[in-house]
């Protein structure tokens, strides 16, 4: 018996890998965090498979679900939103199922940030613009920040930023953000990429906080502020593809 944890992905049931959808046919149980899946991923497992919605359970409720599987000898998916790399308590999970001696493994998804900037066309790096994606969050009613993670610190680096679990601070957050990058820096905000209720709101520093708060968000969404995000970006060419680089030693 083993507990798969499960990229969902940002929720659209054809950004599954094929991985993830074969271990969803298979499983008999199923655990699926409800409040950012779109209920079509579902019907990727069995019919008869067994589907327990986590957003009301604790982590001991979500394992003992797991050890129920585990006596009755059936395999577990466990569905994470995004990628299981980031913000899914996957290492809080796995330490559980390790004390409790059952084995699981990881297949990953496509993580929030990537189906954000799909749905906005853009390339997070541009060369001499930007090279540094910096994926973090900020403290609400959440565990704290370690202090050396302060929004301010990653800020003056300039990189992409990409904010999770933010929006409800969003004024506070470009306030915050505009004395490195400027009130007309780019920001994008996607709810619910890739899913039928997606939006986007662009905007700048100076105005997003206002479209935002306007539009009523409170969850399910990604902030992404940077250079890169102008529509219109004037950079140097990439090394790789210049025409003047040496290809002389690449083989094959």
């Amino acid at each position: 018996m083993t507990v798969h944890f499960i990229g969902a992905g940002p929720g659209a049931a054809d950004l599954l890998t094929v991985r993830a959808v074969e271990l969803l046919k298979s499983s008999p149980v199923c655990l699926y965090a409800g409040t950012y899946l779109d209920p079509e991923v579902l019907g990727h497992c069995a019919p008869e498979a067994e589907l327990i919605d986590t957003q009301g359970l604790d982590l001991d409720q979500i394992i003992e679900h797991c050890v129920r599987a585990q006596r009755a000898g059936k395999d577990v998916a466990r569905l994470c939103s995004g990628d299981p790399s980031i913000y899914s308590a996957l290492h809080e999970q796995t330490s559980r199922l390790d004390a409790a001696g059952i084995a699981w493994d990881v297949t990953p998804g496509v993580p929030a940030y990537a189906a954000a900037a799909a749905l906005l066309g853009a390339e997070l790096t541009v060369p001499e613009v930007v090279q540094s994606v910096v994926l973090t969050r900020t403290q609400a009613r959440s565990t704290a920040m370690p202090e050396s993670e302060a929004l301010e610190n990653f800020a003056r680096t300039r990189a992409t930023l990409v904010l999770h679990l933010a929006i409800t601070r969003i004024r506070t957050l470009a306030e915050e953000l505009t004395g490195e990058y400027g009130q007309d820096c780019p920001v994008a905000v996607v709810y619910r990429a890739s899913q039928p209720e997606q939006r986007v709101i662009r905007g700048t520093l100076a105005d997003i906080a206002d479209q935002v708060e306007q539009a009523g968000l409170r969850q399910a969404a990604v902030i992404l502020v940077g250079r890169a995000l102008a529509k219109s970006v004037d950079c140097a060419q990439s090394h790789l593809y210049d025409p003047a680089r040496d290809r002389t030693h690449i083989t094959g």
